[in-house]
């Protein structure tokens, strides 16, 4: 087999590079990249916490929007987190919004809006693992270190044929990685590497043919591409149920509550529920206040990494209590707050049945 070359992959990247608002253009003129090229730290960290478990795709209007409302990272420090989550809001796993917003505060006052350079100092940051501090390390001060998300993953499998099943072949990936990764470009290396994953090594129909890497592909070499990287087979999601209360006062507010800053969802604006467990023995004792609750037809659901989630939905119109936990937010102001998109799914589906009274 021919040993793959970075030189390969980084001639390929330079013509085919994906266009990305948080990326410098790469330039076939290495003196350019060295010299003149500055990523911007902080967009280059913006968006591998927001790309995180999420796609691409998904992810470039929330970083555009992050961008026009704290251009800096000592304006995203400023910032209320209320108003982070709220601009979060459906991109999900909002843990990452409240670190992230930590970790501005640490950069904006114990290194004077620095950001920190060595992938060491990157992962004493909240929110931070090693991957992430990789990323950051190679691509915004390049640095030579290994880079490996799921689509790096999936090329190095392919391209050394890993035998192992994943989670325990990222090791021997991680081995790989480290093995490759060039002293000169790192960043662009890296950044070519996920490139070549999403791009041409997909995980369906990969376009071998034109590959920069082709002749070093000993799955290909197999012809059995597509059995890499093995993995072990995933459990079946379990499902959880639970009753969400939808409860309208006399002036048409609705009453919201703040979910514990740990946990699902932390931190964010909730139509109250019960517990969600898998027997669904949740009852109206949970109900945050007393009333007549009508059940309305259908239910809600919502996905999760590890369950489903079905909540019926019980409504009432009630008289406002100041002793009751939460707050009561009139429709039109919903748009402050910061909603999860289950909570969205569930106004939408008392509104689709007139339950703003």
């Amino acid at each position: 087999m021919i040993k793959p070359r970075s030189e390969d992959l980084l001639r390929w990247y330079d013509k085919n590079a994906r266009i990305l608002p948080w990326r410098i253009p790469p330039s076939e003129d290495s003196s350019i990249n060295e010299n003149i090229r500055q990523p911007d730290p902080y967009r280059i960290w913006l968006s591998e916490i927001m790309l995180q478990q999420t796609t691409v795709t998904a992810v470039i209007p929330y970083f555009n929007l992050f961008i026009r409302r704290w251009p800096t990272i000592k304006d995203l420090a400023e910032a209320k987190l209320d108003t982070v989550l709220q601009a979060w809001a459906g991109l999900g796993y909002y843990a990452r919004a409240r670190n992230l917003h930590k970790s501005a505060d640490i950069i904006a006052r114990e290194y004077e809006g620095r950001f920190p350079n060595t992938k060491q100092e990157l992962l004493e940051l909240p929110g931070i693992g090693p991957y992430t501090a990789s990323a950051i390390a190679a691509i915004a001060f390049g640095k030579s270190e290994a880079v490996v998300d799921v689509n790096v993953e999936r090329v190095l499998a392919r391209l050394y044929a890993v035998q192992e099943t994943l989670p325990t072949a990222k090791r021997k990936i991680n081995h790989i990685a480290n093995s490759l990764t060039p002293k000169s470009r790192p960043g662009d290396y890296a950044q070519g590497v996920m490139d070549l994953g999403a791009t041409i090594c997909t995980l369906k129909n990969p376009k071998c043919e034109i590959c920069p890497w082709l002749k070093s592909c000993r799955a290909k070499k197999l012809g059995n591409v597509d059995q890499f990287p093995r993995r072990t087979p995933k459990e079946k999601r379990s499902k959880r149920k639970g009753i969400a209360f939808w409860a309208v006062g006399a002036d048409g507010s609705v009453l919201l509550r703040r979910r514990p800053e740990t946990g699902l969802l932390g931190g964010m604006m909730e139509v109250p529920s019960t517990n969600w467990d898998v027997a669904g023995s949740a009852d109206l004792l949970q109900a945050p206040i007393l009333a007549d609750w009508n059940e309305l037809p259908g239910s809600v659901n919502h996905s999760f990494t590890h369950f489903q989630l079905e909540l019926k939905v019980m409504a009432s119109r009630v008289k406002r209590n100041s002793r009751v936990d939460g707050m009561w937010i009139l429709p039109s102001d919903f748009s402050q707050q910061a909603l999860p998109t289950l909570t969205k799914k569930i106004i939408s589906h008392a509104i689709k049945y007139n339950c703003l009274f």
